[in-house]
């Protein structure tokens, strides 16, 4: 298959000519390796257990081939971190090295911290714009810019489009296969992390069935901030063997470890009025497709209002209106990313005051983002975000509300209402 660029190419255009070597660190089947390998000469891939084998034996070798060297899932082997570390410490000359990897290294793995030396980066699945289901007319870098660009475009893209992009998935080797197919890899893809993947990088699953239910829980409680005690309660309903909160606490470590959980943090602004804000995460897969995968809608489902949500509040909207913000989420941080930019959310403790996301810019000015499953955008939908200006003024360079609905404009109160398909980079 032709490659298609992907967002973080540019920053890797960028940054890559300049920089000794670069970790590009994911899930499993982001697509790390087609991006690293178009700018490879040598590929070591230690997936391979004969060069997995000859590597063990001679780690120097990685350093000793024809540059830029990509040595793919270079976990599996962590003496290769730091034998590249001693390699760009010796010559800082740019393009030499790329370290692709699924996860981080293995508890009681001692490395050096390459910082300094090896830069790392983050990839995720195919945000909606790297999809090409439509042309985004809104550019997130601009609105970081704070230019007020005006707010156009139209889109044909409707509610049962978005559900079909949730259910199809971001991983490029699963999005385009017939449905039946697409639903067996996805749930192998699940399945592998419990049996393989964890084992594999270090960690004995004792009750993999426990850790099922407990993933489930967790894709459950998508776009909420539940409590991992409520979490594990609704995993284990019914079952007098529940794991002790120390066992889980080891799932969540390592599948996050694995990139198979993506929270987004709690926004805790520096030098800034606003108090009594919570400190919670906000729970999210690194695919919304995997949540929708281990709840067990279908896509008529979804749009009839079914789907069985984990949540700390009766009040917190659809299983639908979940796995749509975290499509949302999953594609901002992939543009945010690009920018340089940081995500969070916003909640102040007694739940008067929330906003979904926060794209902050290094000099701690922002974007606020609202996600609403609506065409249409009220007064009521945009109070927080005024509210937000309200209190910090010039910081908040934008304030968005990404909708499904047909178009991208300027309401008067200078609110952009965006589709997200119409949403760019």
């Amino acid at each position: 298959m032709r490659y298609r660029r992907r967002i973080i190419d540019d920053a890797l255009d960028e940054l890559f000519p300049h920089l000794a070597a670069i970790a590009l660190e994911g899930a499993k089947g982001v697509g790390k390796t087609a991006t690293a390998t178009q700018r490879a000469s040598t590929v070591v891939n230690l997936a391979d257990d004969l060069q997995r084998q000859t590597v063990a034996a001679d780690v120097g070798q990685v350093t000793r081939v024809p540059p830029p060297v990509l040595v793919d899932e270079w976990q599996l082997e962590p003496p290769v971190w730091d034998r590249i570390k001693r390699a760009v410490d010796d010559d800082l000359t740019g393009g030499r090295y790329l370290l692709a990897g699924s996860a981080g290294v293995a508890p009681g793995t001692r490395i050096h911290s390459g910082a300094g030396r090896i830069v790392s980066l983050t990839m995720r699945p195919l945000s909606f714009a790297e999809r090409a289901v439509s042309t985004p007319t809104v550019s997130l870098r601009t609105l970081l810019d704070g230019h007020r660009p005006e707010i156009t475009g139209t889109s044909e893209v409707g509610l049962p489009h978005y559900v079909d992009e949730i259910l199809r998935s971001g991983f490029p080797g699963i999005r385009h296969l017939p449905e039946p197919a697409r639903h067996v890899q996805l749930d192998s893809y699940l399945a592998r992390i419990v049996e393989r993947e964890l084992p594999e990088n270090g960690i004995h699953v004792r009750r993999p069935e426990a850790l099922t239910g407990w993933l489930a829980a967790y894709g459950a409680a998508t776009a909420t901030d539940a409590s991992y005690s409520t979490i594990l309660d609704a995993a284990t309903t019914g079952d007098g063997d529940k794991p002790a909160r120390q066992t889980v606490d080891i799932y969540r470590e390592h599948l996050s470890r694995l990139f198979i959980l993506d929270p987004v943090p709690a926004w805790l602004p520096l030098f800034a009025p606003l108090k009594r804000l919570t400190r919670t995460p906000k729970h999210h897969l690194v695919d919304p497709a995997l949540a929708a995968r281990l709840v067990g809608v279908t896509q008529d489902g979804l749009l009839r209002g079914e789907g069985d949500r984990v949540a700390a509040r009766a009040d917190t909207g659809t299983w639908l209106g979940a796995l749509f913000e975290s499509l949302v989420v999953q594609s901002i941080k992939v543009y945010a990313d690009g920018a340089r930019a940081t995500v969070g959310h916003l909640r102040t403790k007694d739940t008067n005051r929330e906003i979904d996301i926060i794209v902050e810019r290094p000099d701690r000015k922002l974007v606020a983002i609202e996600v609403k499953l609506a065409g249409s955008v009220s007064d009521k939908d945009v109070r927080h975000l005024n509210w937000l200006h309200d209190q910090l003024g010039d910081r908040v360079l934008e304030r968005v509300v990404v909708t499904t609905g047909p178009s991208a404009y300027r309401r008067k109160d200078g609110v952009a209402v965006v589709p997200l398909a119409l949403l760019a980079p």
